[in-house]
Formats: structure tokens, C-alpha cells, sequence
């Protein structure tokens, strides 16, 4: 007698999730051209306003729409976060104006890699032996990507540098104070918005010669809307979407070539170029980071042994609006 199997069926869920994770890897990684570029128009402080000013703007509705209680909490927990994200944007957009956005986008990516260290400062949980051989594998490929282990650090790549370790604090930071909260993401994304626009607003103001007109070239708003629907609203979307149909490891996997699009679109649309070591420095820093989320995912689904998976928590793959 013959028996026959039925096939697993077919679901197409798991590589639409996998598509929208890379579509979402290549939006953040070109983030960086294409925020270097509107910059040529505009002055940061002014450009962070009008970027951040049309996020809130696109966002309110879902703040408005919320109940009083998640009102206070988006309020209570954006606040804080906000006034991080403005020191992250602002190192980020001024360390953007001074460097490559190729090494930017590896630069930034050190976060992944810092965070660890965050959570041993901030929250008192010590990261396991082998992120210390991560991170060290990181910052020798920083030196690379900077001018080398003889060279000097610009001030570009070090206020990138910074915003990385800003990053990471501010990762643990909105553990913490979103974890009690019943502050919706979308809510929650509107006030640190509004945070950063007004901010930026401010800072502009207080220093010599405040801001000029706003810019009448059609790439710059083109380039703010992208930033704004592109690498905020969509990705958030997508990438909330996908996590629902894929595994953490794939998550990390694709979501830690942002870097490697980030680069890639500097090099063949902004016409920038790397040296063999830029490129060394950028990989080490790719490969780092993918060996942490791996390592980190694989604690959470219980692939690690007891004594690794106790020390460590889940990767957050969520980077700060963009």
C-alpha cells in the first residue's frame, strides 16, 4: 500500500517578509545620500526643522486619534527620547555635512555593537566575553574607514561615531521608559518628531544669523519627502509588518546590510569613492554588527546555551525615526 504525503503548503508570507526587510535595508542604507544632498540646499538646523516639522505634521492625526492615557504616556516617554534623538540627529546631520555618507552609513552602524555596553552602564546587564571581540573587530574597522591606523579622525566621522554611542544609549533609555507605558509607536513617534523640529527651530534662532528663506529647488523637497514617507512611514510600516512573518536571525541578517546599500549609493549615485581599506574598515563593521544581531537573536529563540542566553536580551533592529 502507498501512502501518500500531502506537501506543506505553500506560503508566500515568509519571502514577502524577507523582500520588505531588504526593500527597508536599501531605504535606510540611501537615507544617507540622499539627506547629504538636501543639505547642499539647505543649513542642518534648518533642514532637521522642515524634515522633522512634516513627520510631526504627517503623524498627528495618529497622536490626536489616541485615548488621553496614551496621550500622557507618548508624551511622558517622547519627551525624554525626543531631546536624545535631537543630540542623535544633530550629530548624525552635522557629522553628514563633514564626511562621506559611505562612512557615515558604516559608522552609524556601530551602534548595533555598542548597545551591549549601553545595557551594562544603563541597566546593569553585563555582555557576554565575546562582545568584546565584536566591538574590538568594530572600532578596528572604524579606524579604516577614518584615514586608517596611522591617520587622523575628521571631525565627520567622529560626530558619527558619537551619534552611534547615542544610539545605544538611547536604545536602552526607550526600553525603560516605554516599557510601563501604553504609548502607541505611531503616537509616541509624532511627539519625539515635534521634539526634534522645535528643537532644531530653536537652536537655529538662538545662533548668529538664524535661517535663510526655505530652499525653492524641487530636489530638496523631493529629498524631505523621501526621508519623511520613505524611511519613516513605510519602513515603520514594513518592518513591523515582516516581523510578524520571519525569524529574528533573518531580521538581523537583512536588516544589517543597511550599511552596505548605504554605501553603495553614495558610491554610484553621489560619485564618492573608497580606498581597498575603506572598504576592509566598512566590512569588518558590517560583519561585526551582523555577528552581534546573529549572536543576540540566537539567545532569544534559544539557540545559545543556558549560561550565554542569561546574559543577553534580543536584538532591537528598530533604528530612531527617520
Amino acid at each position: 500500500m502507498t501512502t501518500l504525503t500531502t506537501p506543506a503548503p505553500y506560503t508566500l508570507a515568509p519571502r514577502l517578509a524577507d523582500a520588505a526587510l531588504l526593500l527597508v535595508a536599501v531605504v535606510w542604507g540611501t537615507s544617507y545620500g540622499v539627506a547629504k544632498g538636501a543639505l547642499a540646499f539647505y543649513p542642518v538646523l534648518g533642514f532637521l526643522a522642515v524634515r522633522f516639522g512634516l513627520t510631526f505634521a504627517l503623524l498627528l492625526p495618529a497622536l490626536l486619534r489616541a485615548t488621553r492615557t496614551q496621550r500622557r504616556d507618548a508624551i511622558a516617554a517622547g519627551l525624554p527620547l525626543g531631546g536624545l534623538l535631537l543630540s542623535i540627529f544633530l550629530c548624525e546631520t552635522f557629522g553628514l555635512a563633514l564626511t562621506q555618507a559611505s562612512n557615515a552609513a558604516f559608522l552609524i552602524s556601530l551602534c548595533v555593537v555598542f548597545t551591549p555596553f549601553a545595557e551594562w552602564g544603563l541597566l546593569g546587564q553585563r555582555p557576554a566575553r565575546a562582545m568584546f571581540v565584536f566591538a574590538g573587530v568594530s572600532l578596528v574597522g572604524a579606524a579604516l574607514l577614518s584615514g586608517g591606523l596611522s591617520g587622523h579622525w575628521g571631525w565627520g566621522d567622529a560626530l558619527m561615531l558619537a551619534a552611534a554611542v547615542l544610539r545605544a544609549i538611547t536604545v536602552c533609555q526607550t526600553s525603560r521608559l516605554t516599557r510601563r507605558r501604553n504609548a502607541p509607536v505611531l503616537a509616541l513617534t509624532a511627539v519625539q518628531a515635534g521634539v526634534i523640529a522645535l528643537g532644531s527651530l530653536v537652536l537655529a534662532f538662538a545662533l548668529p544669523g538664524g535661517l535663510p528663506p526655505l530652499p525653492h529647488d524641487a530636489s530638496f523637497w523631493w529629498a524631505c519627502i523621501y526621508l519623511v514617507v520613505g524611511c519613516t512611514v513605510f519602513a515603520f510600516v514594513a518592518q513591523n509588518w515582516a516581523l510578524r512573518h520571519s525569524t529574528p536571525s533573518r531580521v538581523g541578517l537583512l536588516m544589517g546590510s543597511e550599511p552596505a546599500f548605504g554605501a553603495l549609493f553614495a558610491v554610484l549615485w553621489l560619485g564618492e569613492s573608497l580606498s581597498a581599506a575603506d572598504w576592509a574598515g566598512g566590512a569588518l563593521i558590517v560583519v561585526a554588527a551582523l555577528w552581534t544581531m546573529l549572536r543576540r537573536n540566537a539567545s532569544a529563540t534559544g539557540w545559545l546555551p543556558d549560561e550565554h542566553r542569561a546574559r543577553q536580551r534580543p536584538a532591537v533592529t528598530e533604528k530612531p525615526p527617520a
